[in-house]
């Protein structure tokens, strides 16, 4: 069916696919000259506001031909504004941004000049990447630089918030109107940060003020072009686009059409102002647009036809934005153009009722005409969801290019439940990111960076030394010759893990202060309940909620690894420590019959077998246990979730052979997903293991699974596919997804990378072009086990 995907949108979907990512300084070069005017004059949340209108008032705007919502954050198709308050990149940071075959962004001459003339002296001592690295400790910087963990905040801002339907029911009027409400209850006799507070609400209003003149701005410019424009249809269109833009984002938006425009709006105006990892997201878009469908359809103003167009307009939109430019670690934890906004789509309603509407549908259509990377598009599933809807999506799925992944709705409401939230801020939440739990518009959920769980155990086996880069990374409690049991050496592994946790959230604490300090975010503090209330910032705990995640990245392959260590060298004794440990520094070469012992003969997680599934669980709740509950410096609390993005890549590059028969240097297993190949009794022995996880403790927990195209064919294959997402939510599964495509095509498209351009697979918890991923991780993708149902 391709009822929206018309001229206007297949124009504009091509020119969004088509254009090259390049870096944009404009908003570089605009906020160095608000800094040098304001800097030291006024307060810095006001300094930062300054800047954003600043921004909002200059910033050149565009207006893509036949759009239908506008704005972007550069000034056309695939920008990328650069953030040197954030990350002031060196000239050889951009020769390699523009010079690298993947995920590139391409600088020009005049590009390189301002930076090296302009930005780097204003920005070189004062970005908050200086600042990190200054504040940071020789242990944490050796942890960091030798991938024992990651950390976020190095080069983007804290970020995984997600849009509340508070803003289609607000105009940025309505909400100067709460903030002089604010202002005026602020205590100047007993309250001590008054005059903070004050700093704070005086930011929020000159943001308010800020993001309505973009919008005057675009109202103003839809009518220029309009004046010019000789097709009397695109006349009409702009005219309305200037009335649109009349209304929102000043006013709260009255139409279906403005709801759409307001979203994006708050979109540009919260990745503008800082590029928070991850971008902004619309939340339950489907529920928030459908009060506006249902009104202006029964008004005879909106059909099905026009509803879905524009989805697929803000589709566009999405998609027009890659992620903010990346190096060193930072890009290879996250290789990737997606900035992984994600929309949630079903579910249930606040009083518990199934959430799923015409607009969910129509999403749905959207989504499966679109096949675009960005939005990253999910469907919530519950109890209450029709078998109807669940279908669709699974039809959609099954096609093969990795969207929607499937989310427990359950799942979800109870692990906000046990994180402390109320049941309504609950069923008002879901996932944004990858998999990542939240309350939508009430909570800062900030993820903090990824914890290479196999690396340890390779750190344990040698007293704390790492063979790679010929450190002494951690604890000297032995070598593995030493440990005289299993229970010894997994008492050695925790007392590791616990080492390096404490140095990794000892890091992350100092690094939120500095965010706190020096980068407040007023116009996201204005969208997210409480912090105007507060007169706190969002990035220093205004917001109703404040976590921090730590992501467990390589569960399988630890698991397989003790496994491997308990299995083969305690309970049978078919090979000591000793031997073992040589056959890893040969990374098995002349060990084979020891490589097919551990790889082929030894329990392994995946296969519903509670040996391998019990150490995974001993794991799980030890780092889950260890992390959980942790305060931070926001008032909030440490949190896990589990998934990698493409650190999973990077943490096997660090790393020798490991006892679970994987060689040196490829990457370690993704999200909660067995190692490859590890899974050989079919998907239903998968999800008995991975339910043995007790999700309902994380924030977050992602599987992947992979089907040849005939297996999930036909009626009975979708109803199998239903099926087991049905089944493996019963058992309390987080999230679930699919790759559905078979491994001749994989290889075909990694030797022929020119015919299989257009070709999309599902990662980790997004979906990119198989031809801009390593070929380390295309491998690792070909080399997952392809199930059978």
């Amino acid at each position: 069916m391709e009822r929206g995907m018309n001229e206007r949108i297949k124009k504009l979907r091509k020119q969004s696919v088509e254009a090259t990512p390049h870096i944009y300084m404009e908003r570089a070069n605009l906020m160095t000259d608000a800094y040098m005017e304001y800097e030291g004059s006024v307060s810095v949340p006001e300094m930062r506001a300054l800047a954003f209108k600043h921004l909002m008032e200059n910033k050149t705007l565009c207006i893509n031909e036949g759009e239908l919502i506008v704005g972007e954050k550069g000034d056309s198709p695939q920008s990328s504004p650069s953030f040197p308050e954030l990350c002031c990149h060196t000239l050889e940071d951009m020769k390699v941004m523009n010079n690298r075959d993947l995920i590139f962004f391409k600088v020009t001459e005049e590009d390189m000049k301002l930076q090296e003339e302009k930005i780097i002296p204003f920005w070189e001592k004062r970005s908050v990447r200086h600042k990190i690295l200054n504040a940071m400790t020789d242990e944490w910087k050796t942890c960091y630089e030798n991938g024992i963990f990651t950390e976020f905040m190095e080069q983007r801002g804290p970020g995984h918030t997600v849009g509340s339907k508070k803003i289609y029911e607000k105009g940025f009027l309505d909400y100067k109107a709460d903030i002089k409400a604010a202002k005026e209850k602020i205590d100047y006799f007993n309250d001590k940060e008054a005059v903070d507070k004050l700093a704070q609400l005086n930011a929020m209003d000159i943001c308010c003020d800020a993001i309505i003149i973009l919008g005057e701005r675009y109202a103003a410019y839809a009518r220029e072009l309009a004046e010019v424009e000789t097709n009397p249809a695109r006349k009409e269109e702009l005219l309305q686009i200037a009335a649109n833009c009349d209304v929102v984002p000043a006013h709260k938006p009255k139409t279906y059409w403005q709801a759409i425009q307001m979203y994006w709006f708050v979109h540009l105006g919260v990745t503008t102002e800082l590029n928070p990892w991850d971008a902004y997201s619309p939340g339950r878009l489907d529920q928030h647009l459908y009060p506006f469908y249902e009104k202006d359809v029964e008004a005879g103003d909106l059909d099905d036809e026009k509803a879905l167009e524009l989805l697929e307009n803000l589709w566009v939109k999405f998609n027009n934005q890659p992620a903010p430019p990346k190096v060193g670690i930072t890009l290879k934890e996250s290789g990737t153009y997606t900035d992984f906004a994600n929309i949630n789509t079903g579910g249930i309603t606040e009083d518990g009722k199934d959430g799923v509407n015409e607009v969910s549908y129509l999403i749905l259509d959207c989504m499966d005409e679109m096949k675009l990377l960005q939005p990253s598009s999910n469907v919530q599933i519950s109890k209450k969801t029709p078998r109807k809807f669940l279908k669709r999506a699974c039809e959609i799925s099954r096609k093969g290019w990795g969207q929607p992944a499937f989310y427990n709705t359950e799942a979800i409401i109870q692990e906000l439940l046990n994180a402390g939230k109320t049941i309504e801020d609950a069923r008002l939440g879901g996932t944004s990111g990858c998999v990542e739990t939240g309350a939508f518009g009430n909570e800062a959920y900030i993820l903090t960076g990824y914890f290479n769980l196999p690396k340890i155990l390779e750190l344990t086996l040698y007293n704390g030394y790492d063979n790679v880069s010929k450190k002494q990374l951690g604890l000297q409690l032995g070598y593995a010759k030493d440990f005289k049991s299993f229970e010894e050496l997994f008492e050695a592994y925790k007392k590791q893990i616990e080492y390096f946790l404490d140095i990794k959230i000892k890091g992350s604490n100092v690094i939120e202060e500095i965010y706190a300090r020096y980068m407040p975010a007023p116009f996201l503090s204005i969208i997210t309940n409480d912090c105007i209330s507060s007169g706190k910032d969002y990035n220093a705990g205004g917001a109703r909620y404040n976590t921090n995640y730590i992501q467990g990245v390589g569960i399988g392959t630890i698991t397989d690894s003790l496994s491997a260590i308990k299995y083969n060298v305690f309970d049978k004794q078919k090979f000591s420590m000793g031997e073992l440990m040589k056959a890893l520094e040969d990374n098995f070469e002349g060990h084979e019959i020891m490589k097919n012992l551990v790889s082929n003969k030894t329990p392994k997680y995946g296969n519903d077998d509670d040996y391998a599934d019990d150490i995974m669980q001993n794991i799980f709740n030890f780092y889950q246990k260890t992390i959980t509950g942790r305060p931070n410096m926001k008032g909030g609390q440490y949190r896990i979730n589990m998934l990698p993005t493409t650190c999973h890549v990077y943490f096997g590059e660090i790393m020798m052979a490991s006892p679970d028969g994987r060689l040196a240097h490829k990457p370690v297993s993704e999200g909660i997903s067995p190692s490859k190949s590890g899974d050989t009794n079919g998907p239903t022995a998968v999800i008995k293991s991975a339910s043995k996880m007790d999700h309902l403790r994380t924030g977050g927990t992602l599987l992947n699974q992979k089907f040849t195209p005939s297996v999930v064919a036909g009626e009975n294959g979708l109803d199998q596919m239903s099926n087991l997402v049905r089944a493996y939510f019963d058992m309390d599964g987080h999230h679930i997804q699919f790759n559905v495509i078979d491994r001749q095509t994989l290889i075909n498209a990694q030797n022929s990378p020119e015919e299989y351009k257009d070709l999309i697979v599902r990662v980790a918890g997004y979906s990119d072009h198989f031809r801009n991923l390593s070929k380390a991780l295309q491998d690792e993708i070909i080399d997952r086990t392809e199930q059978a149902l």
